[in-house]
């Protein structure tokens, strides 16, 4: 069997001078690459706030999904990324916020920094659209 390939973008300009898509979706598999909080104006959104960052990350996400197709009750993979591990709590009490019926399975790591040291959290998601009977 064979999917098209379809990219999903959102404007950032970045995705031209760098070569990356915010999502790809191939049939019914979408993958969305490290989200960071930046908002439509291109500045980071919440800065020194760990939770309103997390929910820039899953807004983006989620019109992404939606753009392909899709939606967060589709997710089965997220992956939190902090620039602190002792943030987890305060960014997985807002990621429960949009996945406790859905209830992907989680990865919550810590790197040293992001390319923007304002950035706290980039998260990445995974979805598979289910077959209609």
């Amino acid at each position: 069997m064979t999917y098209d390939r379809e990219l999903i973008s959102n404007g950032n300009p970045m995705e031209k001078i760098v070569g990356f898509s915010r999502a790809v979706r191939v049939g019914p598999y979408i993958s969305v690459g490290g989200t960071a909080p930046v908002g439509e104006d291109g500045k980071t959104v919440g800065v020194g706030d760990v939770a309103a960052q997390t929910r820039q990350c899953i807004e983006i996400i989620k019109a992404a999904l939606e753009q392909a197709g899709s939606g967060l009750h589709d997710v089965v993979r997220t992956r939190v990324i902090l620039t602190n591990i002792d943030d987890w709590k305060a960014a997985i009490d807002v990621r429960k916020e949009y996945f406790r019926d859905v209830r992907p399975v989680d990865t919550i790591m810590a790197v040293d920094r992001f390319v923007n040291p304002e950035w706290l959290v980039e998260i990445e998601a995974d979805a598979v659209i289910a077959a209609t009977p």
